[in-house]
């Protein structure tokens, strides 16, 4: 009895703090922060050399669009260069991109993956900071400006953009709901910066002092997650920039998110083993508390809790009775219920949000299951997968 008590609890304490706690309690601490110390002005006309690379796998129905938003960004003329690096495209991508002699282009036959593009296209960078952002986004005008004034600050090492999925008409289902998601973390990310640092950036658009770069090992999945955090464990904080976003259309229907998000989660677990130095409280109090609390609960004890509290309250509910333990198995079910008519739904291309929701919770839940077992047989890829995704408008 006591034993399923006590994981009946964790478990509850575990959930609760992951989704809704923590940015509860960094609320409080970023509001306690002010009172003691008020934040530093950031400069707006802060204007250095910026290097935009762009790896793009073939991406030859987006890539004019692409071009053609990368060349309108506004920020001084000379000061920005570009790159795109197309390592194994087979279609007309690179075709695509030589026509344009303000790009320059790094193509090889090749495909290493995009941790390998990455390290390659970093050998050409002279700026002292560079941009990564992703071929199927779109940026804001201003996002250069936005992202390069925070480097006035010496102790920025890297900047995080925002992440925007554009739902169109009528989109109530995966749009709907991954914009719901990334509006949460939006919120996560501010938090965190205030407080101290965002705990890994977006590959989406993201940047960082060329100086401080590391390169990355090609089997390394998330990218843009380790050499963000990389950063943080020189010293430097990566600051956040939610004026400076890049537009993306969601998934093109669940298989396509699963996909992703299973790839993620096996990029999770690897990163948590490749950064396991963040672990240690006591060098990082700061940022280890945002890590933990932020990316590894996440992927750890938070889907494991899920089927814990399910169990432990069916077994606390047969042998005590107790009402409370039959309402919150009653919420379970429904919760539950909800789930698997979202996944219903979806299967018939009706996606209600009310359904949806849950369905979506769970499924990435279930994704990180699948992503744990991806990491343990070391059979998720490290070469870049693109993601079908809808038509975007702009």
């Amino acid at each position: 009895m006591i034993i399923a008590q006590t994981l009946f609890i964790i478990s509850l304490i575990i959930l609760f703090y992951n989704y809704i706690g923590y940015g509860l309690l960094l609320y409080v601490l970023v509001q306690l922060k002010k009172v003691f110390r008020k934040n530093g002005t950031v400069i707006s006309f802060y204007e250095p050399d910026v290097t935009l690379i762009v790896a793009a796998y073939n991406e030859e129905a987006f890539i004019r669009e692409k071009i053609r938003n990368t060349l309108e960004l506004d920020y001084p003329a000379g000061k920005l260069h570009i790159i795109i690096v197309t390592d194994g495209s087979t279609d007309r991508t690179p075709q695509i991109i030589e026509q344009y002699p303000a790009i320059t282009l790094l193509h090889q036959a090749g495909r290493n993956g995009k941790t390998a593009a990455l390290n390659r296209a970093m050998e050409q960078v002279r700026t002292p900071i560079v941009v990564f952002c992703d071929a199927n986004t779109l940026l804001n005008t201003t996002s250069i400006r936005n992202i390069a004034k925070h480097y006035a600050d010496p102790l920025t090492g890297g900047v995080a953009g925002e992440k925007k999925v554009i739902s169109g008409a009528g989109d109530n289902g995966a749009a709907g709901t991954e914009g719901i998601y990334w509006k949460y973390e939006s919120v996560l990310k501010r938090l965190d910066a205030q407080l101290y640092s965002v705990v890994g950036a977006a590959g989406e658009l993201f940047s960082i002092r060329t100086a401080l770069f590391e390169p990355v090992a090609p089997e390394v999945i998330l990218d843009d997650f380790v050499i963000s955090l990389r950063i943080n464990q020189q010293g430097y904080r990566i600051a956040y920039a939610p004026d400076a976003y890049a537009m993306e259309a969601p998934s093109y229907d669940i298989r396509e998110e699963h996909k992703r998000k299973v790839r993620i989660s096996a990029g999770g677990f690897q990163a948590i083993v490749m950064l396991r130095g963040l672990l240690n409280v006591f060098r990082y109090p700061v940022l280890s508390f945002q890590y933990i609390s932020h990316r590894v609960l996440r992927w750890t004890l938070s889907p494991l809790s899920l089927p814990v509290l399910l169990l432990s309250n069916a077994w606390l509910l047969f042998h005590t009775g107790s009402i409370f333990h039959s309402m919150f198995m009653a919420l379970q079910l429904a919760a539950y219920l909800a789930a698997l008519t979202g996944f219903i739904l979806a299967g018939r291309n009706i996606r209600t949000k009310i359904f949806y929701i849950p369905f979506y919770f769970l499924f990435m839940n279930i994704a990180v299951y699948q992503g744990f077992f991806r990491f343990l047989l070391n059979s998720q890829s490290a070469a870049w997968e693109k993601s079908k995704r809808k038509m975007q408008t702009t």
